[in-house]
């Protein structure tokens, strides 16, 4: 706990003077002021948070955190929990949709097993080798979640370590000169305790924050809704502790994910975050320390009814809007791309008097 109460207690405010400095060049290119929208946005916001006023993207990483959760066992999802750790060895092999469109913008992919219910140990030695496409790490906390119908999904103590995990997890790539950091998350079922988080967070009826997830059918989202309800119920999470909140009622990559942010914050690192599992993690960090909001870009908009609840709730515009539902970190490796032609625009192109073009009077 002390780990993540001095993480917090580190995280600065933004520095309005880098803004300003941005804003400056940023008027001063060969342009009509504003005119490439949310392009300068972003910008202006990534000299600030990491205090350069000429950043460099020449390394960026997608963790892609993995665990299980017991719920699955009231048939809240169209898939076994069998597939977490299927989906896994997919990654690693480079077959899946991140790993795509991690090539495409030229991240790197790390997918960490922090609660996921299957032995990797003797893979181990084995994974970072080879032709893998994805580096693997073991920070196994839990052997997946227990049902939070039937009571709470890990203990306390265990919450608060998922939380380090994503932290420390934050200080080792931070040191390793890393510029931008985005989350992504796999584990099947994890769509129902997003949508407990948000429930329980945002003070909405579980039936406007619950989605159909992997695409179950309508009967099916009925009784996820009551699944949700009833864990409500039993566990009665605090919503002004955001701790009792994820270890009631959350899952470990969630935890994992919100320690990520906590961390790049602290880190002055830019994070991206993914869909509605990484923003219900971001809800969880955002609850503990408001500031971490200065630090996250919100990737796109899900299709996920309750992502734009939590994204409301936090006061994040997103990047993108293409009706993703993927997860993984996929919509984190795409908005990467609009946020480094951002940097770009703002690095790269030449100023009125460098190009010695007449400036608007």
């Amino acid at each position: 706990m002390s780990k993540l109460k001095n993480t917090i207690n580190s995280i600065l405010h933004i520095d309005k003077s880098f803004l300003e400095k941005a804003q400056k060049r940023l008027d001063n290119l060969t342009k009509p002021q504003g005119s490439l929208g949310r392009l300068e946005e972003f910008a202006m916001r990534f000299v600030a948070i990491t205090q350069n006023p000429l950043p460099d993207l020449n390394k960026k990483v997608i963790f892609t955190f993995a665990g299980d959760h017991g719920v699955v066992d009231e048939g809240v999802s169209a898939y076994p929990k069998e597939v977490t750790h299927q989906m896994v060895f997919n990654f690693l092999q480079g077959g899946a949709g991140i790993n795509v469109l991690a090539r495409h913008a030229g991240a790197e992919v790390v997918v960490i097993d922090i609660g996921v219910d299957y032995d990797f140990t003797p893979l181990n030695p084995h994974l970072p080798r080879g032709n893998i496409e994805a580096l693997f790490i073991s920070k196994k906390v839990i052997s997946g979640t227990k049902n939070i119908r039937k009571g709470p999904a890990m203990s306390k103590d265990d919450a608060i370590r998922c939380v380090e995990v994503g932290i420390e997890l934050a200080d080792e790539y931070s040191k390793k000169g890393y510029k931008i950091f985005a989350t992504g998350d796999m584990g099947i079922g994890n769509t129902t305790p997003s949508s407990a988080i948000a429930a329980v967070l945002t003070g909405k009826p579980v039936s406007e924050v619950t989605g159909r997830g992997t695409g179950i059918n309508d009967e099916a989202l009925k009784n996820k809704a009551r699944v949700i309800e009833d864990a409500i119920m039993i566990n009665k999470p605090d919503p002004s502790d955001p701790l009792d909140v994820l270890s009631k009622v959350g899952g470990a990559e969630i935890g994992g994910i919100a320690g990520l942010i906590i961390g790049a914050s602290a880190n002055r690192v830019p994070i991206v975050i993914d869909g509605f599992i990484s923003t219900a993690g971001a809800l969880i960090a955002y609850s503990l320390e408001p500031n971490v909001k200065d630090y996250m870009f919100a990737s796109h908009n899900s299709t996920e009814i309750g992502h734009k609840v939590i994204l409301q709730k936090i006061g994040l515009k997103p990047i993108l809007d293409l009706d993703l539902r993927l997860g993984e970190g996929t919509g984190s490796a795409l908005a990467m791309l609009i946020i480094e032609a951002g940097v770009k625009i703002y690095k790269e192109m030449a100023t009125f008097e460098e190009a010695g073009v007449s400036k608007n009077e």
